[in-house]
């Protein structure tokens, strides 16, 4: 195995063609500069340098080992300070989980906010629906996930990071499209375009409790799961629906949007950052502080049993 120091003393020898000169700029005298030439020959087999009271010059192997040595000592040097800045969360990579509706508004703007905060940290982003992203938190193949509670995993802290409210999404033509806004009772009995219970459950029972808290019933056309799959089908006239407001960056022609009074809470829609308790990545600090700067009023919750998750 080649030896860093010899390495050094090779490249400044050979730099210099002066072993006074070498021995001067590494700041050590001249025999022990030659004693680890000597030494490094020995670990390759053959000579590296040729020289008399008055040449030095480099043999042919001296020639081919020098791009070489140069080479590993560069790697060697930046080794160490990619070490470093990782060590000071200054460099690395995360990986980030997220559901597809956080990937509307959410997501985009974080992404914004994590390059130019750090530029020289890679982050893998990798879309999943809720319950995988816990599965994955727990086993570790995840640092940090974008996702709706409840939270079902032990040893996984959670803070909510957004709350928005629910808003109508109707047929241009629809009748109730004719208001500003609508009220929770122009859903009774009217066409309605439902998640499904096993593929969207959050969704699913945060719009199935706001109904039969009021006693609203609609009629359910359609259960499917994801938010865009809702809105193709109530572009298609299939219905009406409820969906998060950040769904509204979702341009579809022949969509309107309503806001919807009389919901309470105001914003049920929540997004939680959740992380492992024990993960040591040192830049997952440094992210959960950009991403929760000016959110000092969430609530930041341990893992807890619950149902399951989108």
């Amino acid at each position: 195995m080649l030896d860093l120091n010899q390495l050094r003393c090779f490249v400044t020898v050979a730099e210099e063609l002066h072993f006074s000169r070498a021995a001067e700029r590494l700041h050590m005298t001249q025999p022990p500069l030659s004693r680890q030439i000597q030494l490094l020959e020995h670990a390759v087999g053959t000579a590296l340098f040729t020289r008399n009271n008055r040449v030095v010059r480099l043999t042919p192997a001296g020639r081919t080992l020098l791009p070489e040595a140069r080479t590993l000592l560069r790697l060697a040097e930046t080794a160490g300070l990619t070490a470093r800045r990782v060590g000071l969360g200054e460099a690395g990579a995360l990986s980030v989980g997220f559901t597809a509706a956080a990937g509307y508004r959410f997501v985009p703007e974080a992404v914004r906010q994590w390059r130019g905060a750090f530029p020289d940290i890679g982050v893998q982003l990798r879309e999943m629906v809720s319950h995988d992203q816990l599965d994955a938190l727990a086993s570790a193949r995840l640092d940090l996930g974008l996702l709706r509670p409840p939270i079902t995993r032990d040893g996984l802290r959670s803070r909510c990071i957004v709350r928005e409210p629910l808003v109508a999404a109707l047929p241009q033509a629809h009748p109730l499209a004719s208001g500003d806004t609508l009220k929770l009772r122009d859903f009774d009995h009217v066409p309605f375009v439902m998640y499904s219970p096993d593929d969207a459950r959050y969704f699913y029972d945060l719009v199935a409790r706001i109904f039969s808290r009021y006693g609203i019933a609609p009629r359910y056309e359609q259960h499917v799961s994801q938010i865009h799959s809702v809105l193709a089908l109530v572009r298609a006239g299939l219905g009406v629906a409820l969906v998060p407001e950040a769904a509204t960056s979702l341009r579809y022609e022949g969509i309107v949007y309503r806001n919807v009074t009389g919901l309470a809470p105001a914003r049920p829609v929540e997004l939680h950052l959740v992380w492992r308790e024990d993960n040591d990545n040192p830049i997952l600090p440094r992210l959960l502080a950009l991403l929760l700067q000016g959110e000092a009023g969430a609530d930041e919750i341990p893992g807890a049993s619950g149902g399951r998750p989108d």
